[in-house]
């Protein structure tokens, strides 16, 4: 289930300005764009309300390579200073383009940190540093280029309430992306998501870009595990994403294929 509200959750202790779009230019969730211009036909005359129909059911015709909760993983040949050496959780994968986040870039930020500079106070505040939960230990990964000064948070789903946050894409029936401040006072409040990573800023792919950089080896690509995105240390993510695979990073070279 897909539900988006206006506005992510800012990283500065700005008002929101419930004006801008979550995404810029980009939008990742492309289906309600759809849902839109069906429920635009519907109102229009019949035979435009076809010809919109028709339009609909081929832009939601499937990818031939739909790649959704799947995992990017750098080859050695990506020399960019941004992805290079780095894991991309990838949240949609769409003909509008394609959206994730850096699993395994950390910024110098902690959740405890992050919820202090957006004004959200501990539910429980810790005697000492080394008793605060750890969670709030955890660190803010760079999600990628794109919005940075915006929050995205994978996180597990919580069943008892799938509907608990206003802006949410729910990518497989256990992780979502959260992009609206909720989830992060659902956090601080000690009632959150079981398991979360939030990111600075996401990566974006316009339409067809990601499957030029898979036909140029720039990624490596195996079937996400969830495992890796938040029980398993940072450093460690790049190579536990490889052995998905059976590889081993000293296996890899610039020129080795895309798996």
């Amino acid at each position: 289930m897909i539900k988006r509200r206006n506005v992510p959750f800012s990283f500065s202790a700005e008002d929101f300005d419930e004006s801008a779009d979550s995404f810029g230019g980009f939008d990742p969730f492309g289906r309600i764009q759809a849902r839109r211009a069906a429920a635009a036909a519907a109102a229009a005359s019949e035979d435009d309300a076809a010809g919109d129909s028709a339009a609909d059911e081929e832009a939601k015709a499937p990818l031939d390579l739909d790649l959704t909760n799947h995992f990017l993983i750098a080859m050695p040949s990506m020399l960019d200073p941004i992805f290079g050496g780095t894991v991309v959780y990838l949240c949609e994968h769409n003909h509008n383009g394609a959206l994730g986040v850096v699993i395994n870039k950390p910024t110098d930020m902690t959740m405890d940190v992050l919820l202090d500079r957006i004004n959200l106070k501990l539910e429980i505040k810790p005697d000492t540093p080394d008793a605060m939960p750890e969670v709030y230990r955890r660190p803010v990964m760079f999600g990628g280029p794109v919005q940075v000064e915006r929050g995205f948070v994978l996180h597990s789903v919580q069943h008892s309430t799938p509907d608990q946050f206003s802006s949410t894409l729910q990518v497989t029936d256990d992780i979502a992306l959260t992009t609206s401040k909720d989830v992060l006072e659902a956090v601080a409040h000690g009632n959150g998501p079981t398991q979360v990573l939030v990111s600075l800023g996401c990566s974006g792919w316009s339409a067809g870009q990601l499957e030029d950089e898979l036909g140029r080896n720039g990624w490596l690509t195996v079937k996400a595990d969830p495992a890796i995105i938040f029980e398993m240390p940072v450093e460690e993510r790049f190579t536990a994403a490889l052995a998905l695979l059976g590889i081993d990073p000293v296996m890899l070279s610039g020129d080795a294929g895309r798996a």
